[in-house]
């Protein structure tokens, strides 16, 4: 994947949220996410420079295993090239496996860390603390990435859907693109006779945990199923992982799909605006994605920084489908040879450059009580 100068745009907007934000978080809740079988020892994107001040990092050696999330891949992308370039005695495997493959790679105790769009849930409480020796695994926020609704639909350029309406589609009850609910949302649009075509995830993700409470939320009498990890119907087509998903978007006209941003900036791909009820639709923003994260509150106790979004939210520009992904660690109990690599690569991951990176790659940085609160949770680590 290349960079390209719209998320360098965007990034700006984000580095600004993070800076100006008046983010009010009270105490923890949960999110899942992503797949795609690559290891992302190697950046993508363009380096940059960071005019934010660098982590104070103690380098260890060896090697340090991770697995997860595909959502927040190009960040973990960057973050391992950077580091690796302070830390050159360190390197980083990180496999973009998916949500749920990555937090059962630590509950059996094949890496040090799981990438995540949700939190644990209870019935893996006891999983996470048996692969802690005992003590609790905690999770860890540490990137927020707006969900595209992505599309590709030559000569339409500014498509509105609202929860309703995307619920119908990826239910399979609205098969035309120019069926009645997406012409009402879209009266001057070109909207062509063809068949929609649906892509979702074929893996168990946090990306469609996330995507599916918010049908759920916004939507309930249009979407019944529960929200899950894996896509409750056996409509469309399904690929793996965000880049799965977007590659199919991408390659099929009339196609359309949920994935993190960037994946959907990276293909070129129409992304909707969301009709929330609010006074105008929403587009996909840094700035609308922050005003939803204004809303998160904190549940976890401690150093479990579990995160509540508000999916329904009807809030003047704001942009109600985002997940949180999360780096899932033992607080304590940590392997001794591992331990040292891990505070340092996550101290890396917290600090202001390493959450100033993200700006540039599509996803928002932590606002900054919420960063303050992962770094002191990675300084105690043991």
């Amino acid at each position: 994947m290349t960079t390209r100068p719209r998320l360098a745009r965007r990034g700006t907007a984000f580095a600004a949220i993070a800076v100006a934000g008046a983010l009010t978080l009270t105490a923890c809740g949960s999110d899942d996410n992503d797949t795609a079988d690559k290891p992302s020892g190697t950046g993508t994107t363009a380096a940059g420079s960071s005019s934010a001040p660098a982590a104070d990092l103690t380098c260890g050696s060896g090697t340090l295993a991770g697995a997860g999330s595909s959502a927040q891949k190009n960040a973990i992308d960057e973050w391992v090239k950077r580091y690796q370039q302070k830390c050159s005695g360190t390197t980083v495997d990180y496999q973009s496996s998916g949500s749920g493959a990555g937090r059962q790679s630590f509950f059996d105790k094949q890496v040090a860390f799981a990438g995540s769009d949700s939190a644990l849930k209870e019935d893996e409480v006891a999983k996470g603390s048996a692969a802690c020796g005992g003590t609790p695994a905690i999770n860890l926020p540490m990137v927020t990435g707006p969900i595209a609704v992505a599309y590709n639909l030559p000569g339409v350029k500014d498509l509105v859907l609202d929860a309703k309406t995307i619920a119908g589609i990826f239910s399979g009850k609205i098969t035309k693109w120019d069926a009645a609910e997406i012409k009402a949302l879209n009266p001057s649009a070109q909207l062509p006779s063809s068949a929609i075509q649906t892509v979702h995830r074929s893996d168990k993700s946090g990306t469609t945990e996330n995507f599916t409470k918010y049908l759920k939320a916004a939507a309930p009498a249009d979407w019944t199923a529960e929200p899950s990890q894996d896509w409750p119907t056996q409509d469309g087509q399904s690929a793996k992982g965000s880049e799965g998903v977007a590659t199919v978007v991408k390659g099929a006209s009339g196609a359309i799909g949920y994935m993190e941003v960037s994946f959907a900036e990276n293909n070129g791909l129409g992304i909707a605006a969301i009709n929330t009820g609010a006074a105008a639709p929403v587009k996909l923003t840094p700035e609308a994605a922050g005003k939803a994260v204004a809303a998160a509150k904190i549940e976890g106790q401690g150093n479990d920084l579990k995160l509540k979004l508000d999916y329904a939210t009807k809030a003047e520009g704001a942009y109600p489908i985002i997940l949180v992904t999360y780096e899932i660690v033992c607080e304590k109990g940590n392997a001794a040879d591992k331990l040292p690599l891990v505070k340092s690569f996550l101290t890396y991951t917290a600090s202001e450059e390493g959450q100033a990176i993200l700006a540039d790659n599509g996803y928002a940085p932590l606002p900054a009580e919420i960063a303050t609160k992962v770094r002191t949770a990675v300084a105690s680590l043991s």
